[in-house]
């Protein structure tokens, strides 16, 4: 079973710069041609990430019918969890909160019996449209970043999953093959040094609350 579970979740990979870069590299697959032609340079023996299972979403569920036992059987074994997508209107790609709703469900994740998530680790891999000027009290956005990771969050602590600090890259459609180079390095060096990563190793367990059938956040309204 892989250690490190990649969820890929952008709409359209085939014309992604950054993401698909990611999730190239993190798969072992090779790093992609940046837009100059030039090969980016190769992580560790062999460009391979071992024990890393990328699944990109909208590869494996065009339909939008996720196979929820599959992919609750993806994370058995896994240690991390990455969410990997470019951000949409302030929050994540249709799929991935569709694979949150069905997946993440009462007495699997969270509730009564709920526990398979308990203990693992969520990692939030970003990319925005806009600059970082933009995401500040005095830009198009009104406020930091940080503003709007609350729903990541707060599903972290429900289930159960530890929230490490996100890795965010701003301006993605208008950044230099160099600057994409850097952050896949450090995208890809993070996944081989996993869980050595000095800001987290005084991070808490994630200590989940219990959740009755009343409270559950994916009850529907009837």
């Amino acid at each position: 079973m892989a250690r490190i579970v990649v969820l890929c979740a952008h709409p359209q990979l085939e014309h992604s710069r950054v993401t698909r870069a990611l999730a190239q590299a993190a798969a072992g697959a090779g790093l992609p041609q940046v837009a100059s032609g030039k090969a980016l340079p190769q992580i560790g023996p062999g460009n391979a990430l071992p024990q890393v299972d990328v699944r990109d979403l909208y590869a494996l569920y065009p339909d939008y019918l996720i196979d929820v036992a599959a992919e609750q059987a993806a994370l058995a074994g896994a240690e991390l969890l990455v969410w990997l997508h470019p951000v949409h209107w302030y929050g994540m790609t249709p799929l991935l909160k569709l694979w949150a709703d069905e997946v993440l469900s009462f007495g699997w994740a969270y509730g009564p019996g709920g526990t398979a998530l308990r203990g693992k680790d969520l990692w939030l891999a970003v990319s925005t449209g806009g600059s970082a000027e933009a995401y500040r009290p005095d830009g198009l956005n009104r406020y930091f970043f940080d503003a709007f990771l609350p729903p990541y969050e707060q599903t972290a602590q429900l289930v159960g999953l530890r929230f490490l600090p996100p890795l965010v890259l701003h301006g993605a459609h208008r950044l230099g093959d160099d600057e994409i180079e850097a952050h896949v390095q450090t995208f890809a060096a993070r996944l081989v040094s996993y869980p050595d990563w000095p800001e987290i190793e005084d991070l808490p367990a994630c200590d989940p609350p219990e959740v009755a059938v009343a409270d559950r956040p994916s009850e529907p309204d009837r």
